[in-house]
């Protein structure tokens, strides 16, 4: 069954009458998105670094979890924010951002890359490449460990995650030692049958994934770009160890454990968790889904755990 915490929000949203993010303009949906995460986000933890930095022009911001000498140098998550390649920003995702960096006693670098339309496929995988490859650059300067540097992210942001860990493969460039991908889109065709079975009264629906592609790629021949679909990719071998997560509610739900598949299958270390009970989107809704609080201890514990 759906969890009554999520169903409560659902019916909420419901009764508020809260606009479809198909309905509106991308500045209307980013404002939305803005302005409605105080209602379902926790309080955010206190940090003992908060800084905003510039990679060439791609805004980013480094957190530092409280209690940690100012000299110790940190592992570190480059983090990629959900929203479907449109909405979202560095305010969205700074309370999960913080959340993961206090529980796994790491650095968190969240990337603001480009969206669409203003900026189609692949600015933000462009911009995500360059960021890990900024943190790598500048990892002393960030005391940061360059042995230690991890990416993940959710949703939009899982998949802009896995895209750079092919990316960096492929180039023959450092990998990032970790891929945390939180329900990430991994095949741009969307014919997975849970885009049938849970593409309506979810949160995500199949009409609001076809606003963020349409959005995002504008040339369809692009839906089987690795860059844009990594299950699609010609190879997944010699990767990153990875922990995907899923939601049994989301219409991204098979493809994410497709992409788990496909990495096992190909040799790599994967762990796979469905959290059978949620919707997509649930890992940020702290203050009214208490799974959401369990989701990312277990990420933060896993990416303690392969920090080492």
């Amino acid at each position: 069954m759906l969890d009554p915490q999520a169903r409560a929000l659902l019916d909420l949203m419901i009764e508020r009458d809260v606009p479809p993010v198909h309905t509106q303009t991308p500045a209307e949906a980013r404002a939305a998105y803005r302005d409605r995460r105080t209602f379902t986000q926790p309080d955010a933890p206190a940090m003992s670094l908060v800084r905003d930095l510039d990679a060439d022009g791609i805004p980013l911001r480094l957190v530092r979890p409280a209690g940690v000498p100012v000299d110790a140098v940190l592992p570190l998550l480059v983090y990629f924010h959900g929203g479907g390649w449109v909405i979202g920003d560095l305010d969205t995702h700074d309370v999960l951002c913080r959340s993961l960096a206090a529980a796994a006693g790491c650095a968190v670098l969240a990337v603001d890359y480009r969206m669409g339309p203003e900026h189609p496929f692949p600015a933000a995988v462009d911009d995500c490449v360059a960021a890990l490859r900024f943190a790598q650059a500048q990892a002393a300067t960030l005391r940061i460990d360059p042995a230690r540097i991890a990416v993940g992210g959710d949703s939009a942001g899982g998949n802009l995650a896995a895209a750079v860990c092919l990316v960096q493969r492929d180039a023959g460039a450092p990998p990032p030692v970790f891929q945390l991908l939180i329900y990430p889109a991994t095949d741009m065709r969307a014919g997975a049958p849970s885009h049938t079975t849970n593409g309506q009264g979810y949160l995500l629906t199949v009409d609001s994934m076809a606003y963020y592609r349409s959005h995002y790629i504008t040339d369809s021949a692009q839906w089987t770009d690795p860059r844009a679909s990594p299950l699609l990719a010609a190879s997944h071998a010699a990767l990153p160890p990875a922990l995907v997560l899923t939601a049994g509610f989301d219409p991204l739900r098979d493809e994410g454990r497709q992409y788990a598949d496909a990495l096992s299958a190909a040799g790599n270390s994967v762990q796979y968790v469905c959290f059978e009970r949620q919707i997509h989107g649930f890992i940020t809704m702290g203050r009214v889904i208490d799974e959401a609080g369990t989701a990312v201890e277990l990420c933060a514990a896993v990416l303690k755990r392969r920090f080492g």
